[in-house]
């Protein structure tokens, strides 16, 4: 959870200043160009409203959450656009209080917006009426930028990337590394990661390469690397996924645990005020319930690492109520009773839930369901890969969802990329990796309980 507290009246003074940034997303505009009928506008220097309507709720927002904050009220507010907003790339807003009216018990802010050189791109003048009593909300983690800001505090971590034969693979590693999220240790074909680096001119220059003869031995060699502690996490590159799990399953690469693998993806959507966990979208088709066991045990394990202490699980069906000729229903009560048992551990595991009432309470209610889970879930274990998959690329493609996958259940987190994630994307599973991998090596027990059999 995250507090957010205000400024009084009396508190504020002339010079106060309070600062955020948010990547935008072509999404974002999308989204707002058609709530203001510019279907096809995408960006505009001064002539877009939906340019206009992102600028002046990044400053609501951060009147709302920062100066004066919670219990503020907006009264007035005048926007001047300057220039495009930047796409994919960092916009940082910025309020300064410019006057204050005690008989109204106004502030008067100076608010800037600029992009990632410094340029200018919007100006504006709010009048805020300020609250006269101090004010505290506590609200769940929701953007996915808080993973990046917790791993500013680590040291990059060494990351085998494997078989980084393609621009995007070379580029998100670069990219990754330049961030301080990663230390990157190259397996592939040298001559050809190097003429890659050349045609693309990515510096690779101080990143340790290892030469390989092709997709297979660059995954052996960086799994069997991971095994020895040479790395602590894998980035895929690019070769079939197939290919890379295969060997970090071998036996000489040492990074089974005993446990099935899965996939597991936060997601963060901007109509929904928490983000959550979903698993598993990616690697296991038709899971049966032993393998779901393990899905929701690495599921639990990877939202402790992120940052939920007491990971909420829902087990997904098409019902919420046990129906014998519905396989994914019994599959949530067996589940359920697993973690009564400590069969499961680390986290409050409920189902059968419909999705409606694992994530909306006053669905929940209407539907007269009891549960602790209900409406808060922190984790949604679907029933296969058919549902996790559309679920997910539903959410990333048409609902703007910021998204960090990683498969977990080995000896150390896997970067399962794919070609059509953003470089957003990439860095938020960059962090996700960090913090899974430091969880691992501060408590294994975070990732890794023993359980009851």
């Amino acid at each position: 959870m995250q507090a957010a507290v205000n400024k009084t009246f009396d508190e504020i003074a002339p010079g106060d200043a309070a600062t955020a940034e948010r990547t935008l997303q072509i999404g974002d505009m999308r989204a707002w160009a058609a709530a203001f009928g510019e279907v096809g506008t995408i960006t505009g220097p001064g002539e877009s409203q939906a340019a206009a309507g992102i600028i002046t709720a990044m400053l609501s927002a951060l009147v709302g959450s920062a100066l004066p904050g919670p219990g503020s009220s907006v009264r007035a507010t005048s926007i001047q656009i300057k220039g495009p907003l930047p796409i994919a790339a960092v916009m940082t807003t910025r309020l300064v209080v410019r006057e204050k009216r005690p008989d109204q018990g106004i502030v008067v802010l100076d608010g800037q917006c600029t992009d990632p050189t410094g340029q200018i791109i919007a100006t504006a003048i709010l009048e805020v009426l300020a609250p006269t009593t101090r004010q505290r909300h506590e609200v769940a983690e929701h953007r996915l930028e808080g993973l990046i800001e917790r791993c500013r505090n680590l040291k990059p971590m060494l990351t085998g990337i494997v078989h980084p034969c393609s621009i995007d693979a070379l580029a998100g590693a670069v990219e990754a590394a330049e961030a301080g999220l990663i230390l990157p240790v190259l397996f592939g074909p040298e001559a050809t990661i190097r003429q890659i680096a050349d045609h693309a001119r990515l510096d690779i220059a101080k990143y340790r390469l290892v030469a390989t003869d092709g997709p297979e031995d660059s995954a052996l060699r960086a799994a069997t690397a991971a095994g020895n502690g040479e790395v602590a996490a894998l980035m895929k590159g690019s070769l079939h996924t197939g290919i890379l799990l295969h060997a970090v399953m071998q036996k000489e690469a040492k990074l089974r645990t005993g446990r099935l693998i899965s996939h597991c993806a936060m997601v963060s959507v901007p109509t929904y005020a928490r983000r959550f966990v979903i698993s598993d979208v990616a690697l296991n088709i038709a899971p049966d319930t032993d393998q779901k066991r393990d899905i929701c045990q690495n599921a639990i394990g990877f939202a402790r690492a992120l940052g939920i202490d007491l990971p909420k699980v829902a087990v997904l069906a098409a019902v919420e109520m046990v129906r014998t000729d519905m396989q994914a229903s019994l599959d949530g009560a067996i589940l359920a009773k697993m973690a009564d048992r400590g069969q499961i551990v680390g986290g409050i595991v409920d189902g059968p839930l419909d999705l409606d009432a694992a994530v909306d309470i006053n669905a929940a209610r209407i539907k007269h369901i009891s549960s602790p889970v209900a409406g808060l879930a922190d984790v949604l274990i679907v029933p296969n890969i058919e549902a996790g998959n559309m679920i997910y690329k539903n959410l990333a493609f048409m609902a703007n969802a910021q998204t960090a996958g990683l498969v977990v259940g080995a000896r150390v987190p896997v970067i399962l990329t794919s070609r059509a994630d953003t470089m957003t994307a990439r860095a938020f599973s960059a962090a996700a990796a960090v913090l899974y991998a430091d969880a691992l090596a501060r408590d294994p027990s975070i990732v890794l309980p023993e359980t009851a059999e």
